[in-house]
């Protein structure tokens, strides 16, 4: 019997495939995934051609990218020899749960949330809650920075979705606008 290695393996036939890169390998791994998730999506829309594409198109295309680029990574952290061998470490929980709730808060805040009374408080403050609330995960907190990039993040936002691309969705809070 070989002796048993720290680093995970798998068996492809008679041959030991050793993984030299932990991350690599399972970040190459969620990008075939996701890749392949969005590239069945897009085939339950129109796809039609490179001169008259539908709205499957750039999600097919995307995805089928993203599957390939997942693969690569994945062979890549098979073969190439790295120092340390890049094992995975502890789950950053607090910055996955104060990234995610940013997030989840801002999509309530901007179309509200019927259903639970929460009416649409529009895009200016779910920047702000998001930037606070994702300012949140990190180690240091400081107030004044997070209120000038929400200001400079809110003011961008209008003038590159509102403004200039002209996209209909609540800007203020519908108790004020109406």
């Amino acid at each position: 019997m070989p002796p048993q290695s720290a680093d995970p393996d798998f068996r492809k036939g008679d041959k030991l495939v050793n993984i030299k890169s932990q991350k690599d390998f399972f970040a190459g791994l969620m990008f075939m995934g996701v890749g392949t998730a969005f590239a069945w999506g897009a085939t339950t829309y129109n796809i039609g051609t490179g001169a008259r594409m539908g709205p499957g198109y750039f999600p097919l295309i995307l995805g089928i990218l993203l599957a390939i680029i997942g693969l690569v990574i994945t062979f890549k952290a098979t073969t190439v020899e790295t120092a340390d061998g890049d094992k995975i470490g502890k789950w950053a929980w607090k910055p996955l749960f104060f990234i995610l709730a940013a997030n989840f808060t801002f999509g309530i805040l901007l179309g509200g949330l019927p259903s639970i009374g929460v009416p649409a408080m529009g895009l200016i403050v779910g920047i702000y809650a998001l930037t606070f609330i994702s300012s949140l995960a990190g180690n240091e907190f400081n107030a004044k920075s997070v209120f000038v990039l929400a200001t400079v993040l809110a003011a961008g936002s209008y003038v590159a979705f509102v403004w200039a691309l002209k996209l209909q969705f609540p800007v203020w809070p519908s108790f004020i606008s109406g």
